[in-house]
């Protein structure tokens, strides 16, 4: 009797001890700023997700991120290709304003402080895996020298081109240095790797990742596991007819690039709920916020045809045009958020935002000094607490591009109008006008009929803008 009396004494000591320990971390949580994850995928389009309408791509992970939190229906990336957007996204800028406006080797000046710069003042550990293309080593932005503690990826943006390179970037004793890729991994196989062990190292204070896929970009080259799903059983594309992407040019071969693409989007997809399982199995998920998003529309590269992702599997929704335009297509983007208990499941919002808000939202949230950047803080959006008067300038505040490729070109959407001016050379040539609420799509220019309307959006385009010092970013 008394070993089992001394048993049960000990077995009730143990239990009260775990529900301590358990209490403990609770209290920790919740004194404690909430972990982010940011989840960037390069060149997905605003329909490539089940949660936004597509049928023929499987995205079950990141469809129950939309089920556990909000989905944003008109969010906007800060360009419509790639270094321009990452750059909005991290100083708070769109490109009327930050130094960075078009693709290249650009680095970003030191005058401009980045999102992990203002979490270390707040006691953040900060890790990025994947694409930078914001500054190459011994540059100013350089990631060792940008606010990261970790970093393991691609800093030129063309290294991000191949999915299953040899090797690549990671900072080691505050040095950046190039190493080999283990394992013979892909490229975003092992930036998944390298988040999971972010979490698992630093679940013990609040930490912010940024993982940036190079997925579903060209090249379109996937590991066998998620392209045999979208093959029949004699090892045809489901999307026949397929036109194979030749070998010899930038991008590698592709006997299916239809196949590919959806391939890609699948696989990570697959890695996405990997990072989300991880959070789970470490007790994070409650104070964790996690975010999925698009750095700018679809593309049409590396055997991949316009009318593939335009028709065949309608990439950009209800919307017009792709990557390298300012239409809808190429500049909005998918993005849910969830936030266990704090953001409200299942729900959306229509309310615009875009990626340069994301500076303000989280500094907001972890207790930090907004800084004077062109974002607004989403928080009370997210939270359900934004007053009427908040929301509706939210609704009515001027968002603004502009695009050197092809031809420089702007565009500003205020309320539901969008206005887009096109130039030759330094010349304005034309504008078109659209109303996003009544025409998302922008088949019917109204710009004949509401030329007042169209010189008051011209001048927005001119308000929001400072000349660049940049000679690559100057209207030629």
């Amino acid at each position: 009797m008394k070993n089992n009396s001394r048993l049960f004494t000990n077995e009730l000591l143990f239990l009260m001890v775990l529900l301590l320990i358990s209490f403990s971390t609770v209290a920790q949580q919740k004194n404690q700023p909430p972990n982010i994850i940011y989840i960037l995928a390069d060149d997905l389009g605003y329909g490539d997700l089940g949660c936004y309408g597509q049928t023929k791509i499987k995205t079950p992970n990141i469809d129950q991120l939309a089920v556990r939190g909000k989905k944003f229906t008109s969010f906007y990336a800060g360009s419509t290709v790639c270094a321009p957007s990452r750059a909005a996204l991290i100083t708070g800028l769109h490109t009327g304003h930050v130094s960075v406006r078009g693709n290249g080797e650009f680095p970003l000046p030191k005058e401009e402080k980045i999102l992990p710069e203002y979490l270390k003042e707040k006691g953040y550990v900060n890790g990025m895996m994947g694409k930078w293309g914001l500054g190459l080593p011994t540059t100013s932005g350089s990631p060792e020298q940008r606010g990261w503690d970790y970093f393991s990826g691609h800093v030129h943006h063309v290294e991000g081109h191949y999915q299953h390179p040899d090797s690549a970037w990671q900072i080691q004793g505050n040095q950046l240095n190039k190493i080999r890729i283990p394992g013979g991994q892909y490229a975003n196989e092992w930036f998944t790797n390298e988040a999971l062990n972010f979490i698992r190292n630093e679940k013990d204070r609040p930490f912010f990742l940024y993982l940036s896929f190079t997925l579903p970009h060209a090249e379109l080259v996937v590991p066998d596991q998620f392209l045999r799903p979208y093959l029949n059983a004699n090892g045809e594309s489901l999307f026949a007819p397929e036109t194979a992407h030749a070998p010899g040019q930038h991008y590698g071969p592709q006997a299916f690039p239809k196949a590919a693409y959806a391939a890609m989007i699948t696989q990570m997809d697959s890695y996405v709920g990997k990072v989300v399982d991880e959070v789970s199995k470490l007790g994070l998920t409650d104070n964790t916020i996690i975010i999925f998003t698009s750095d700018n529309g679809t593309h049409q590269e590396g055997g991949r045809k316009r009318s593939d992702a335009m028709d065949y599997f309608k990439s950009s929704g209800p919307l017009k045009g792709i990557k390298r335009d300012l239409y809808e297509g190429g500049i909005r983007v998918p993005f849910i958020v969830q936030w266990p208990g704090v953001i409200e499941a299942g729900t959306s919002t229509d309310l615009p935002a875009a990626n340069w808000d994301i500076v303000s939202t989280f500094c907001s949230l972890a207790g930090i000094q907004v800084p004077d950047t062109d974002g607004i803080s989403l928080a009370p959006v997210w939270l359900n607490k934004a007053r009427q008067s908040l929301l509706k300038k939210m609704q009515n505040r001027p968002f603004y591009w502009e695009f050197y490729e092809q031809g420089y070109k702007q565009a500003v959407r205020k309320g539901n109008w969008k206005a887009i001016r096109y130039y030759q050379g330094v010349n304005p040539v034309r504008t078109e006008l659209y109303n996003l609420e009544t025409d998302p799509g922008e088949n019917k220019n109204l710009s004949s009929a509401n030329q007042q309307l169209v010189k008051e959006l011209e001048a927005e385009m001119e308000k929001l803008r400072k000349p660049a010092s940049n000679p690559a970013f100057q209207i030629k």
